[in-house]
Order: structure tokens, then C-alpha cells, then sequence
């Protein structure tokens, strides 16, 4: 059968045309994948030489350059093209195979023209071309066993097969051509001419084919790169989730979880293993004001109804609904699909509970803060009103005892002065009050056993407790001792005892006092006390009175401030017992409901431990409770005259036989002509000055004319103590006093290291203030 060479050729030509637009989209739709650009220029490359043999079968002699020339060379370009392409697709270098690719070309056609035009030899054309498109194939099956047998996949080893055959087939064709290049060499080309272009478009839909394998495998490849990039990407997105300290939760639509990371299930107290949706969260969520949350204000809900984020929102969240409640910031969003749907909702939450602590610590240090700037501002008002104000009282008090005197037991008016003294003396312990508040008052510490404080305290309680309050007391073991003022210590635990029987009102009940030791790392003292102290001492005063709301409680330490009736309590106790606390270094805390009683916690830094402490001054053993029943009777409360009352406050006038001369020196006229009286009654001569200056030149004047000097410590210009250091520069050996109307223990030390005798409390008692002069006087003799 003979085979029609113009209809291969046009047949030739279509599947070229189709070949080239094919890889043409190829590299458009797949621009990842190199080559296809390429093995599209050589389909086209072939289809002109294929449209070059039908313009040259039976064309003019004029076109037979171009055309043979042409037609050759772009079939030549065709396998050059093949092997760009491949090159390409394995990664290799371009640039110079393209630079030989195209010298190649231009040497094709000139050596076609010439073996044309000028030579005429048709067999050595075609066996360059066929010897060139040899090298091609040669070339390309190069670079596709380069791939490697091993580990080559199907469609690799496909294509070598196929570059192998075209090596034999092409090895042959030129061999037959130069054997009978010598017998009718025309007649056997243009016989066979219509087999080699039926052969050359076998092997051209046979090589599309596996160039196309070879796109999808190279497809195939990346998607299954880029899912794994994906799964790795996920796996690092999930282990940097899991790692991360804020909690992570996706929720489906229908509420279940779709991811849960590690920090979550910590949080929520789920196991590791337990699968993310095996079942829905149980929780109790609160508000930041500690109550349940309804449901339409949580954070799903709440991003479902608005589908806008939630930021920053206060979540208490109490795991399985019980236990302890954590506290986190939240953060809630909606993750839609590419239709707009809502595919999830996310969660997150950082766990800001120990912020929250930190913010509630802060805000009682706060109150503390202005607990102790009100402290201050108090205490500043009382040292600037306890001078005057205690000039005044002692001016009434004075003048007061004179009168009396001199109006004798049976006058009339002693009923008034008495009455006069007693308003006074109330002014004064209200004075003491306000500078114990104000922590001004002088504080003499030493070591006392809180066992010994307690002991006593009850003693003064017991007579004042109702028949229907029982009192007990407990002491824990060990040494129990404080470095403290055993006085002040007293007051505090009188005052809370008095504040809790108040509190009983009418009603039985109980009042409770105990003391126990504990190391400063227990669970049972405040995280805030300092951890160089040498133990804790806990003193709690507990009663099962009527209790106190929360206003009350933030209330309680305020100057003045009480919830007694009208003319039954100064709203002084509780804020002198904070005084007295804290000038001790300790640390007071007060828990109360309404209803159910009220507790004092109060903590002191423990002494240096005594190993032979082990009993109470009254007989009580360690460890061993105070008398839980004691015998009570029906007193009313009422605070204890001074033992300088006024029906004892009677002056004795006694005459000395040396008559002693006294230097008093005060600002306020009316307490120098007081004091000139109580002491020229008492047998002293007595000189007073209002002026330091002139009580200095007095003093230079006759530098042992004077027993002793009493001066007062707050003077406008030159202070008691500057006044008692100019004066000992003078006459070192001469009896100073400094009087005040608030001693502080600054004040004693300065006046210690000044060289005064003793610093005199301005509302004492007009005997006690006698007696402090007699005795200095006296000593100063002696010393003399």
C-alpha cells in the first residue's frame, strides 16, 4: 500500500498544532511546573516543518532553500526543543545549552543550503539531519538517566525506553542511508520518505505522551509537597497551640469542641489523652463581680448573636462546676468559611488569677494606705493640738486642784470643781486616745509573754462580763514572748473585748481569746509579713456577736467613727488598737459576716525564742486553755479612774527645809502663773520666764543659783531641748526637764542624748507633776 506524503504531512501538521497548544496551557494552568513551555516551541517548532516539506513537495525552485533548508532545521529545533524542555524540568542550567541550541540551528541551515544549493547532495543532508537529530536523542536520554534507575518512576523509565528506541530506529535509518548511498539513492528516498513521517508522528504522539506523564507526575509531586507542607504546617501550628501558655478551644456550631489545646485541658482539668470531643465542657462561668453568668452573656453565645469579637472580657471559670474559681482574660471570635457560613468559634484565655490576687492585694494595700494616711493626717493634727489643747487641760486641772484648796472640803463649790476635773480628765485620756491612734504616745518595749498579757486582760474583763457571755482563752505551746509594751498590749486586747461584748449586746454568746506561735512559712499567717522575722505570734479575739457588713468593716479603723449610740463610744478603740499594732510592727485583720460573728487577727514578730518559757505568771500551763467559765456578773462597762482621781488628788503642802529654786520656762501665760502657784505652795522658790533667751541669760547670770530647770519642748523659735543644750553648756550639773504635751520615743532618745533628767507628760496629774519636780530637785541636791 503506498502511504499519501502530503496527507501525513497535514495530518503531521494538526497534531503539531494541537501539541503545542496543549503544553502551551500546560504551562499557563501549571506555571510551577518547568518544561512545558519549552515542549510547547518544539510541537511548534515541528509543525513548521512539517508546513515547510508541503510548501517544497511540488513548489517553485526558488523556495526549495527555504523550505528543504528551513523544514529541516526546525525539525531539528523540534528535538532541541524536547531536550530544553527536559533539561528544564529536572532544574539543570539553561543558559548555555540554549546559546549551542541556537548555534546549532544556524549551523543546520547553512550546512542544509549549502549541501542544497551548492553541492546538490540530498543523502549527506539527510544524514546531518538525521546525525544531528541523533545527538538530540542522545542527549535527552542523557539527562532522563540521570534521574536514576532506582528510584525513577514509571513514567521516567517510560521515556527512556522510548529515547532508546529513537536512538536505535534513528542509528539504523542512518546506517541503511550511507550503505546504499551508492545504489539508486533517490528513487529509495522518495520511496521512503512517507514511512519516515509516518514514523516520525508515531513517535511524536508517543513522546507527547509521556511529556504529559511527566506534567502529571511533576504535579503529583508538588500537591503531595504541599500537603505535606501542609500536615507539617499543621503539626507545627497545633505543637506551637499546645505549647503556648494561653488556653485554645474551637467550638463547632453546635457547641462540641473541635480543638482543645494543653494549656486548656490544664486549666480545665482534662486529661491528655481524653479525645477533644468525647464530651462537651462542664463549667460554671462567673462575672468579674463573682456572680453566674447568664447565658445570653457568655462568650459563645454572645459571638454567636453579634457575630463581632469579644475582647478582653473577666472570666471566672470553676472547672467541673466545684472547687476552686480561676480567673482569665478571654477572647472569643467567629471563624466563617469562604461562603460567609460560620465554620467556628475560637476561644482563648490567659489565666490571670494570681493577677487577680495581686489586684485584690493591692487593693487592701490601698485601703491600708489610706487607713495610714488618715494615721497620719490625725496624728499630724494631734501634735499640732496636743500642745495647746493640753496647756489648756492642764490650766483647768491646776487651777482646778488651787481651788479646791483653797475653798476648802465643805465649800459649796467643790461639787462644781470636781465636776470641773472630771470633764477635764476625760479631755486628757481622749488626748492620750488620739496620740495612742497616731502612735505618739512614748512606747517603753521589753520582752513580755503574750501568755502573761492575756492573763492579765482577762482578769480586768472578768468583772465586767455579763452573766449570759462566756469567755474563753487558749495559749498554744512554745515560747510565746514579743518585744512590746505591756501596757499598750493590754489596752489592745481590753478594747477588743470591750468592742466584743458590745457586740453580744443582750444575746448569749461566746468571746474568745487565744494565742498561738507559728513559723513564718505556715498557710495559717499573711504571705505579706516579713520573712525575717524570727516566728510569728498570732493573737485572735473572736465573738459570736452580731457581726459586720462589708461597709462596716472598711469603716471600723476610721477616727470617730462607730456604730454605738449617740454618747456611749468615741470611735477612738478600735483606731487605737491599729496604732498600737502597727507601732509595734504588726499586722491586724478583721473577718465578719453579718450574723455570725466577728474575728480580730492580730500578728507580731515573735522575740528571740527562751527555752525556759513554759508558764503562765498566773499558774496556767502550756498548751492549756484559760478558765473556759469563768464567773461573770452583770457590771456595766465603764472605764477606770486614774489613780490620781480627783477625791485623790488632795495636795499635800509639804515646807522643805532648804528652800529649792526652780527655772520654769513656758510660752502660755496662763501655765507658767499655774505653775508658779503649785510650786511656791509646795515650798519652792520659783522663777518663769516666757522667753527662752531670757531664761538662758538667767542662767548665764548665775549658773548655780537655780535647782532645777523645767522648760516646755514645743516653743516658737528656740525648741525645750535647744534651750536645755545651751543651758547644760552653762552648768553641765544643773536638773533639766523638758515638759510636752506628746512624748514620742524620738523625743526621749533626743533628750536622753541632750542630757535632760526626764521628759514630764504636760496632763499628768498636778501631784504627779509635783512629785516629778521634788524628786528632780532632790537628785539634783544629791548629785550636788
Amino acid at each position: 500500500m503506498r502511504l499519501d506524503l502530503p496527507t501525513l504531512l497535514l495530518f503531521r501538521l494538526c497534531i503539531d498544532g494541537f501539541l503545542a497548544a496543549l503544553f502551551w496551557s500546560y504551562s499557563r494552568r501549571h506555571a510551577a511546573v518547568a518544561g512545558p513551555r519549552w515542549w510547547a516551541a518544539g510541537a511548534a517548532m515541528s509543525a513548521i516543518g512539517a508546513v515547510g516539506a508541503l510548501t517544497g513537495i511540488g513548489g517553485r525552485a526558488d523556495w526549495n532553500v527555504l523550505n528543504v533548508a528551513g523544514a529541516l532545521t526546525a525539525l531539528v529545533l523540534a528535538h532541541a526543543a524536547i531536550w530544553l524542555g527536559l533539561r528544564n524540568y529536572l532544574g539543570l542550567p539553561m543558559r548555555k545549552a540554549v546559546r549551542w541550541t541556537v548555534v546549532g540551528a544556524v549551523l543546520m541551515f547553512v550546512a542544509q543550503a549549502l549541501l542544497l544549493e551548492v553541492w546538490d547532495l540530498p543523502v549527506l543532508r539527510r544524514a546531518v539531519f538525521i546525525a544531528a537529530a541523533l545527538a538530540l536523542v542522545g542527549l535527552t536520554l542523557f539527562h532522563a538517566q540521570r534521574k536514576g534507575t532506582a528510584r525513577a518512576a514509571d513514567e521516567f523509565k517510560a521515556f527512556r525506553i522510548l529515547c532508546g528506541v529513537e536512538l536505535l530506529v534513528l542509528g539504523l535509518v542512518l546506517a541503511r542511508l550511507l550503505y546504499t548511498a551508492s545504489v539508486a539513492p533517490r528513487s529509495l528516498l522518495e520511496d521512503s520518505a512517507p514511512y519516515v513521517v509516518l514514523a516520525m508522528t508515531l513517535d511524536v504522539l508517543v513522546r507527547a505522551a509521556l511529556l504529559s506523564a511527566l506534567v502529571s507526575y511533576r504535579l503529583q509531586q508538588n500537591a503531595e509537597r504541599d500537603q505535606q507542607k501542609l500536615r507539617d504546617g499543621k503539626a507545627d501550628l497545633r505543637a506551637l497551640i499546645d505549647n503556648i501558655h494561653a488556653g485554645v478551644i474551637v467550638f463547632n456550631p453546635d457547641q462540641s469542641i473541635e480543638t482543645i489545646n494543653s494549656a486548656a485541658r490544664r486549666f480545665l482539668n482534662r486529661s491528655e489523652v481524653e479525645p477533644e470531643s468525647s464530651q462537651p465542657l462542664e463549667w460554671s462561668l462567673l462575672r468579674e463581680d463573682g456572680q453566674p453568668m447568664a447565658r445570653h452573656e457568655m462568650p459563645f453565645e454572645r459571638v454567636l448573636a453579634t457575630g463581632r469579637p469579644l475582647t478582653d472580657m473577666v472570666l471566672g471559670i470553676q472547672p467541673n462546676g466545684e472547687g476552686e474559681v480561676r480567673w482569665t482574660l478571654c477572647n472569643a471570635f467567629a471563624e466563617n468559611n469562604h461562603q460567609g457560613g460560620l465554620r467556628h468559634v475560637v476561644l482563648t484565655f490567659v489565666d490571670i488569677t494570681s493577677l487577680q490576687a495581686a489586684q485584690r492585694e493591692q487593693k487592701a494595700l490601698q485601703i491600708a494606705l489610706s487607713q495610714s494616711q488618715k494615721m497620719q493626717a490625725l496624728g499630724t493634727l494631734a501634735g499640732g493640738v496636743a500642745h495647746d489643747f493640753n496647756n489648756i487641760l492642764a490650766a483647768i486641772l491646776g487651777n482646778a486642784e488651787l481651788a479646791r484648796q483653797d475653798a476648802g472640803e465643805t465649800s459649796a463649790a467643790v461639787l462644781s470643781l470636781d465636776q470641773i476635773s472630771v470633764a477635764a480628765r476625760r479631755g486628757r485620756e481622749l488626748v492620750r486616745q488620739i496620740l495612742a491612734f497616731s502612735r505618739q504616745q512614748p512606747m517603753e518595749r521589753k520582752r513580755v509573754s503574750m501568755r502573761a498579757i492575756l492573763a492579765e486582760s482577762c482578769g480586768l474583763l472578768k468583772p465586767v462580763m455579763p452573766s449570759h457571755v462566756k469567755l474563753g482563752t487558749a495559749c498554744g505551746l512554745g515560747d510565746l514572748s514579743i518585744n512590746a509594751d505591756a501596757t499598750q498590749l493590754g489596752q489592745v486586747l481590753l478594747n477588743l473585748g470591750t468592742n466584743a461584748l458590745h457586740a453580744l449586746g443582750d444575746q448569749p454568746g461566746k468571746l474568745t481569746i487565744q494565742v498561738n506561735r507559728f513559723p513564718t512559712t505556715s498557710s495559717l499567717v499573711p504571705s505579706t509579713l516579713p520573712k525575717d522575722w524570727l516566728g510569728v505570734i498570732r493573737v485572735q479575739v473572736f465573738d459570736s456577736g452580731c457581726g459586720m457588713d462589708e461597709a462596716t468593716r472598711l469603716r471600723i479603723f476610721e477616727p470617730f467613727f462607730t456604730t454605738r449610740k449617740l454618747g456611749t463610744g468615741t470611735g477612738l478603740g478600735l483606731p487605737v488598737v491599729l496604732g498600737i499594732v502597727e507601732g509595734h510592727g504588726g499586722v491586724i485583720e478583721v473577718n465578719s459576716q453579718p450574723g455570725e460573728g466577728t474575728t480580730f487577727s492580730l500578728y507580731f514578730p515573735a522575740a528571740v525564742t527562751d527555752p525556759g518559757a513554759g508558764y503562765v505568771h498566773s499558774g496556767w500551763p502550756q498548751g492549756k486553755a484559760l478558765p473556759e467559765n469563768m464567773e461573770t456578773q452583770a457590771v456595766d462597762l465603764k472605764v477606770p479612774q486614774d489613780a490620781s482621781s480627783v477625791q485623790n488628788a488632795t495636795m499635800i503642802v509639804e515646807t522643805p527645809e532648804i528652800q529649792r529654786h526652780v527655772l520654769y520656762l513656758d510660752d502660755d501665760d496662763t501655765l507658767v502663773f499655774l505653775v508658779r502657784r503649785l510650786l511656791e505652795r509646795r515650798g519652792f522658790k520659783v522663777t518663769t520666764f516666757t522667753d527662752q533667751q531670757e531664761a538662758i541669760d538667767a542662767v548665764r547670770a548665775k549658773p548655780t543659783g537655780f535647782d532645777l530647770l523645767m522648760t516646755d519642748f514645743n516653743m516658737p523659735g528656740m525648741s525645750g531641748l535647744d534651750v536645755a543644750r545651751a543651758v547644760l553648756e552653762i552648768n553641765p550639773l544643773l536638773p533639766v526637764a523638758v515638759a510636752s504635751g506628746y512624748i514620742t520615743d524620738e523625743l526621749q532618745a533626743e533628750a536622753k542624748a541632750a542630757g535632760v533628767r526626764e521628759v514630764v507628760f504636760k496632763t499628768d496629774a498636778v501631784e504627779d507633776f509635783c512629785t516629778v519636780v521634788a524628786k528632780l530637785v532632790a537628785n539634783g541636791a544629791t548629785a550636788a
